[in-house]
């Protein structure tokens, strides 16, 4: 079955074609032709743009469900949630906790990711739990511990092979040669929630670490005698550095200077979602702490940031309005370069023959529309 789209841009991996109409056979993308038969299906976006569906690779939770609940019908329920903010793929995101927890966790999401009927699961993120208490952030630090490749593999076993990423802190015990060998297994490893060194940093990277958790938190501050993990991320090579574009996590001008330093194609948006994401201000738990949602924002007691409630359609609208990126650069930053960053850019991220026909439609506002996945409309405004 062949449908086409109509619309007057289409941003493409490394260009914006102007109107035309864009095949869909068969659920996947075809090209994108200047005619079509009289007698041919048309959805007509004049006015609109399509944009390849989001991919958020940093997500914890959505709509009171929580990856940590380990609840298969919650992930399901986040997945088909997901497709309101422009989402058509996302990495479930686990929080520092128990051994045998994140074990479940793991199978949990395994188990289910090929279920889902709404955003796609396209691997699980453990954020955690090798971490380093000063910065902490949400993350329980009675768990924390040094890198442990056995119960890595553990977990990686109990998910079915299906962690993409695992995030640790470089100045712990044992990085470089555990960095080394999970990346020589395909996984991505990311640094955050660390008081480390510019030089601690390097050597992980040097390792094969490659991505920076939420760049400025969660992480030692820029300092002019020792540059820190924020002076490693402005000034290492060919890294990605994940960012939440909220208005309450970076300012503006701090995420400025992130893009101009590190290229828009190294930087990934993402939302640090926790459960409260589409749900009224109110009290929430992440992980294993309450948390309130008030503001914008969602607290700890103490008042810490504790994830967000941005949704991904929000941060690309965000950065344009800042006039912080382009709207091409913001919605790379929110698709081709979150999947690039976690080894997925061969299933989502881009517009390309063949794929599967996930996109979004927006309007010259950045203001969401319309989702499809597999060229089906699953959401509209």
């Amino acid at each position: 079955m062949k449908t086409y789209i109509y619309a007057d841009k289409f941003f493409l991996k490394s260009a914006v074609h102007g109107a035309g109409y864009l095949e869909i056979i068969d659920g996947k993308f075809g090209d994108i032709v200047n005619e079509v038969p009289e007698d041919a299906e048309v959805k007509d976006y004049s006015g609109q743009w399509i944009a390849p569906g989001l991919v958020d690779t940093h997500i914890h939770g959505f709509m009171n469900h929580d990856v940590m609940d380990n609840d298969a019908e919650g992930i399901k329920a986040m997945s088909e949630g997901l497709l309101s903010c422009g989402v058509t793929s996302f990495l479930p995101t686990t929080l520092t906790s128990s051994k045998e927890r994140l074990r479940d966790v793991a199978e949990t999401v395994g188990q289910v990711k090929d279920s889902v009927t709404g955003a796609k699961i396209q691997g699980i993120y453990f954020e955690g739990p090798f971490f380093t208490e000063e910065h902490k952030g949400a993350q329980n630090p009675i768990y924390f511990g040094d890198p442990d490749i056995d119960t890595f593999h553990e977990w990686q076993e109990a998910s079915g092979g299906i962690i993409k990423k695992i995030a640790l802190a470089p100045e712990r015990k044992g990085v470089t040669d555990f960095v080394s060998q999970v990346t020589e297994e395909g996984v991505v490893v990311a640094l955050g929630h660390s008081n480390g060194t510019l030089q601690e940093a390097e050597a992980a990277v040097e390792a094969g670490a490659s991505v920076f958790v939420h760049a400025y938190n969660g992480m030692r501050g820029l300092n002019h005698r020792e540059p820190g993990m924020v002076g490693a991320l402005l000034s290492l090579k060919e890294v990605f550095s994940e960012l939440i574009c909220d208005g309450h996590h970076v300012h503006p001008q701090a995420a400025e200077i992130l893009m101009e330093k590190a290229g828009h194609d190294h930087v990934a948006l993402i939302t640090d979602c926790m459960m409260a994401g589409g749900m009224p201000d109110g009290d929430y738990i992440l992980g294993e702490f309450p948390v309130v949602v008030k503001d914008g924002t969602a607290r700890l007691k103490e008042g810490n940031l504790a994830g967000s409630i941005l949704k991904l359609k929000e941060a690309i609208k965000n950065v344009v309005e800042w006039e912080i990126a382009t709207p091409q650069e913001a919605i790379m930053m929110a698709s081709l370069v979150p999947a690039i960053s976690c080894k997925i850019d061969d299933k989502c991220g881009m517009i390309k023959k063949g794929r599967a026909a996930d996109f979004i439609v927006l309007d010259p506002q950045m203001n969401l529309q319309a989702t499809f996945l597999d060229g089906v409309c699953r959401y509209e405004a």
